[in-house]
């Protein structure tokens, strides 16, 4: 692709794949480290590209800019990550113009989430944006277009509660907890594992029970020791693991191995035990809840909390999506009138030629001509004239950009490339 100059401003695309029909791994493999981005960003850049966003999650990979054809930004892509063209093609979507204007919007306000009203992309995006910036990469169309998204979904964040009703399993545990233990605030509770789902379970263990009686555990101490640091809580050794069992009221396991890390052969529990296992795979076994005073809640249990959060959260999509359609619409307008802007300008310019042409040639001509009154009308009917070709433009629609090239033609119009 070196040495190779893309024309500025041409179609405007979204290429990526998301969780809807690519796995783990395939994400994994189109994936973009920092680094990753700033070359990609970099090499376009070097192609000529005026425009280009990168954003890159655990759920999607996608990139949102101008060019001739989106083969051009899919190699882009594939050449920075370790994905290659035939594999983006089996899972992948492109969209064009006002797809993906559409799409970007639906991403940034949650609606595309693999959560329902999940704002966390906003963030994402703004740094996106910032990183382009960096590169000479946000164009106007682009900063106009990141600018509405957030707009969009800071008011459907407002005006409606999509976002209501935290729906991530850790949130579920506490409410659970909340829900099924009375006294929470007095008992003893152990967070064994300190990866993210337990040190959001610590979170919300710490705003919503108010209990100082938290102890965590974590096979690498420093994690726990950091996350506990961060709370003033309590931090025991991994072979401290039985005896702190031992002690609990409530044991929430939230480690990241692939076999069970809480069997029934280390449980002697000499008071009732909550066990709470948030782990995929699951990491307490299933017999311990034969022990007596035992009771065993795992996450699929608790996903179905999720699920009637998530189903009150559709409720709200038709308000979001009407949100959506009014910042899209007040966006294209923009764009129309950017559009319009430098032939408009140019036959004002033509039109004002034609007038000062004409003026002299009248003022030479007639001895009682009044130059300041034919100024005055002369500009007024200029200005007429070109509001009526703006409000002709703004209206037509599809036809705008035959409409455009007409009057060019017609005034033998010179316009400013930008």
């Amino acid at each position: 692709m070196k040495g190779y100059h893309i024309s500025r401003h041409n179609s405007f695309y979204t290429i990526g794949l998301n969780y809807k029909k690519a796995d783990a791994e395939i994400r994994g493999q189109f994936s973009l480290s920092e680094t990753a981005i700033d070359a990609l960003l970099t090499e376009a850049h070097r192609m000529g590209i005026d425009g280009l966003l990168v954003t890159s999650t655990c759920n999607r990979t996608e990139l949102h800019g101008f060019a001739q054809h989106p083969f051009q930004l899919i190699k882009l892509l594939c050449a920075h990550s370790n994905g290659s063209v035939e594999d983006f093609q089996e899972v992948a979507y492109v969209y064009k113009n006002n797809d993906a204007i559409n799409h970007l919007f639906r991403v940034g306000t949650g609606l595309d989430s693999q959560i329902l009203g999940d704002f966390e992309i906003i963030s994402q995006l703004k740094q996106s944006f910032t990183r382009s910036k960096k590169h000479g990469l946000a164009n106007p169309f682009l900063e106009r277009l990141v600018n509405s998204v957030i707009q969009a979904s800071k008011r459907i964040k407002n005006e409606t509660e999509i976002s209501s009703g935290a729906t991530s399993v850790s949130f579920a545990s506490v409410q659970y907890i909340l829900k099924n233990v009375d006294a929470v605030a007095e008992k003893d509770i152990l967070l064994f594992g300190t990866g993210k789902i337990g040190r959001n379970t610590c979170e919300n263990l710490i705003k919503h029970t108010k209990n100082p009686n938290i102890t965590l555990i974590n096979r690498t101490k420093e994690k726990a020791e950091k996350v506990a640091g961060k709370f003033n809580l309590s931090v025991k050794d991994y072979g401290d693991l039985q005896s702190e069992i031992r002690n609990s009221d409530i044991l929430v396991v939230a480690t990241g191995a692939q076999q069970p890390t809480v069997s029934k052969a280390i449980l002697h529990p000499k008071k009732p035990l909550l066990i709470l296992d948030l782990s995929i795979p699951k990491n307490v076994s299933d017999d311990v809840a034969e022990l007596e005073g035992v009771t065993l809640v795992h996450m699929d249990q608790l996903s179905k909390m999720t699920d009637e959060t998530l189903a009150r959260r559709k409720s709200f999509i038709p308000q979001a999506e009407a949100i959506n359609a009014e910042i899209i619409a007040e966006f294209t307008q923009w764009l129309e009138t950017r559009k319009f802007a430098p032939v408009i300008k140019a036959l004002k310019q033509k039109l004002t030629t034609l007038k000062a042409e004409e003026l002299d040639f009248q003022s030479k001509k007639l001895n009682d001509f009044n130059e300041h009154q034919a100024e005055v009308i002369s500009n007024r009917l200029i200005q007429k004239i070109t509001t009526q070709f703006a409000n002709h433009l703004k209206g037509n629609g599809n036809d705008a950009d035959a409409s455009l090239e007409l009057i060019q033609q017609v005034f033998q119009l010179e316009i400013e490339k930008r």
